[in-house]
């Protein structure tokens, strides 16, 4: 018997949570339920963060969470609580299957079978913003290779574990040659080890329209946290309704199980939501501990109810449909139908007594850093680039100004004048002749600047690890 802990959410949550209980015990799922309180009625009781301490010991005891949607009090500093949760237990991987029921539910796409599994931790989401001028405020974008190479090898071995033939990997590396070029390099360096699955790499926006277009040519399909957030979510609406997926957020230690939308407190209480998002989450939280046997039948009585036309209003259709039906309705459905194996839907067969192992990270020899200079970010409100190069070069030693760069585009030396400048300069200093910059170079640069009235508002070190150079060049340069 599977102790896991279960949050039944704000809005519809409550609803939906409850008939997902009542199919789960009914199916003979081998699990006990600690019920905890996290979300709306925490946030308003003080707590910005949504959740008590004992709820986080539960969740940490239990290591396996079945939550239903939550509400975030709009103002207030309230933090999302999805996002900590995932942050806090380390829940790296998002895995979103996303299938299409044609011809029961509507969609585009009557052959669509993917599946998206997201980096769920960093990259912008790692929240890290700042305003540093009047007119700038900027994100840190953070990648990781731990971050990479964890997301990259769960994608694969639940390619191996499912019989999925192909891996497909989204990124931005013709831009973000750095950030996005880390994910694509690891994406290849792990891709070699998993000869017998096909491996493809997508430039995201042409992947995401391709994606939207003929979903059936992609199988797994691995991606960072924001573009995975974003074409998640596509994905989920183009194979029928987001409100028919479910999600897991898998870490080493802890799994977190959910439906993918809202609280939708304007149904709420109304026994009118469809709780299949949280249903199917439950059958991904079945398999996650092993009981695939339930899992199974579970996923097979809801093909059941769906093919018979019993439907919940979202997905509802005159002249289709057969039977509108409100939550508890549904759930009662798919109890009855426990047992039965649809005949037009595909029957879901999975192997049993597996699990999913996942090895632990383990770091690369670190490599030979040198020290190539600074970028030193400077608020300055005058909108010629050459004054601020003649103040600039002033600030001189053994590392020398070479290049101005405004929001990105080289705009010193030879920058042209119809490039739009706000007060937001980054000002390169770099050695010459190949050899290394001195930490005492830069501190005696930045030192200068303070007695030349320069505001710096930043500085970035550049390096170069194992000879290759670690930063972007300027638009243009």
């Amino acid at each position: 018997m599977q102790k896991i802990t279960v949050a039944k959410g704000d809005g519809i949550g409550p609803e939906i949570m409850d008939a997902t209980l009542s199919i789960m015990k009914a199916a003979g799922a081998r699990v006990e339920y600690d019920i905890i309180e996290v979300g709306e009625k925490v946030y308003l009781s003080g707590n910005t963060s949504g959740i008590t301490k004992e709820a986080w010991d539960s969740i940490r005891s239990n290591k396996v969470f079945l939550k239903a949607p939550i509400t975030t009090p709009q103002g207030g500093g309230y933090k999302s609580l999805n996002v900590t949760m995932r942050k806090s237990l380390g829940l790296y991987s998002n895995v979103r299957p996303c299938k299409s029921f044609h011809p029961f539910v509507q969609t585009k796409h009557p052959k669509m079978d993917m599946v998206i599994i997201r980096e769920n931790e960093e990259d912008l989401y790692a929240g890290i913003e700042h305003q540093q001028t009047d007119e700038v405020v900027q994100c840190l974008k953070l990648i990781t290779r731990p971050g990479c190479e964890k997301i990259v090898r769960y994608a694969y071995e639940y390619a191996k574990l499912y019989n999925r033939k192909k891996v497909s990997c989204f990124t931005k590396d013709n831009i973000m040659k750095h950030t996005d070029g880390l994910f694509h390099q690891v994406f290849k360096e792990i891709a070699a080890e998993y000869p017998d699955i096909e491996s493809e790499n997508w430039i995201v926006d042409i992947g995401a329209a391709r994606l939207a277009d003929t979903p059936e040519i992609f199988d797994v399909v691995v991606m960072p946290n924001l573009y995975g957030d974003i074409i998640s979510d596509v994905a989920a609406q183009i194979s029928g309704s987001v409100g028919l997926a479910g999600t897991a957020n898998i870490g080493e230690t802890c799994a977190m199980f959910e439906a993918i939308h809202g609280s939708a407190p304007d149904i709420a209480g109304q026994n009118m939501a469809n709780p299949t998002g949280l249903i199917k989450a439950s059958v991904l939280l079945l398999n996650h501990i092993g009981q695939q046997d339930v899992a199974e039948s579970i996923n097979n009585a809801w093909s059941c109810v769906v093919e018979k036309g019993i439907h919940t209003k979202d997905i509802y259709k005159e002249g289709s449909s057969k039977q509108l039906v409100g939550t508890k309705e549904f759930a009662d459905a798919v109890v009855a139908h426990l047992g039965q194996k649809p005949t037009m839907l595909e029957s879901t067969e999975y192997e049993k007594g597996v699990s999913f192992s996942m090895p632990k990270y383990v770091r690369r020899k670190r490599s030979n850093k040198v020290l190539k200079g600074v970028d030193v970010f400077v608020d300055w409100p005058g909108s010629n680039a050459n004054e601020l190069a003649e103040k600039l070069t002033q600030l001189n030693n053994d590392v020398s100004l070479s290049m101005i760069t405004n929001r990105g585009v080289k705009v010193w030396p030879e920058g042209f004048e119809e490039t739009f400048c706000t007060d937001h300069w980054r000002c390169r200093y770099e050695v010459k002749n190949g050899s290394a910059a001195s930490s005492s170079a830069i501190v005696d640069l930045l030192s200068k600047a303070l007695s030349s009235d320069v505001e710096v508002i930043k500085t970035e070190n550049l390096y170069e690890f194992d000879g290759v150079r670690g930063y972007s060049l300027g638009q243009g340069q």
